[in-house]
C-alpha cells in the first residue's frame, strides 16, 4: 500500500492486490505498456495516456513525471512510514543538528560559511588539513549557520565544536 501525494494539492491511496491495481479501493482497469526507459503508454476508459518518468528518487520516494506534456510531482509513503506517522515517530528520519565537530585533528584551511547564512545540505563548510589531505567539509543538513569558532590558520583537534547552528 501507498499514500500518494501529486502536486502536494491530491492524495491517493493505491494498493497492488495480485495483478489488480486499486486506487481510493476502486479496481483500475488499464492498458499499461513499458515503451523503454522511463516511458509508459496507458490506455484508461478509452483516453490514451503518455507517460515519461522525468526524475526519481528512491530514498526519498518522490519521482517527477510528465503526462501528456503536463509535469507533476509525486510523493509517496509506503505502509511502514504510515505507520511511523501514526505512532507519531516520523520525525525522528530528519537530521537534526546543533554543531559541526572537527572530524580528526588538522588545520583549518578556509573557512566558507557565514554567520547567519542558511546553507543547504551538502554545501561546503570548510577546508580541514589533516595529514597532509585537504578535507572539505560538508553540511549535513539545511541549516542557518549561527557561530563560527575557528578561523582559516586554527588548529583543531577531533571533537572540537567549530560552528554552532
Amino acid at each position: 500500500m501507498y499514500q500518494l501525494k501529486v502536486n502536494n494539492l491530491f492524495d491517493f491511496d493505491t494498493e497492488r492486490i495480485g495483478d489488480d491495481l486499486l486506487v481510493n479501493r476502486d479496481k483500475i482497469h488499464a492498458d499499461i505498456k513499458h515503451i523503454g526507459g522511463g516511458l509508459y503508454h496507458i490506455i484508461e476508459d478509452n483516453q490514451s495516456y503518455n507517460i515519461d518518468v522525468v526524475s526519481f528518487n528512491s530514498t526519498e520516494k518522490t519521482a517527477e513525471i510528465k503526462v501528456n506534456n503536463n509535469i507533476y510531482t509525486i510523493a509517496a509513503k509506503d505502509q511502514f512510514d504510515i505507520l511511523l506517522d501514526k505512532l507519531g515517530l516520523s520525525s525522528l528520519n530528519s537530521t537534526k543538528v546543533s554543531e559541526i565537530k572537527a572530524p580528526m585533528p588538522g588545520m583549518v584551511l578556509k573557512v566558507f560559511a557565514v554567520e547567519g547564512e542558511e546553507v543547504k545540505k551538502g554545501d561546503n563548510l570548510f577546508v580541514l588539513e589533516a595529514m597532509k589531505m585537504e578535507n572539505i567539509i560538508k553540511s549535513p543538513a539545511d541549516i542557518i549557520i549561527r557561530k563560527i569558532k575557528v578561523k582559516a590558520g586554527d588548529k583543531v583537534e577531533k571533537g572540537q565544536i567549530l560552528i554552532e547552528l
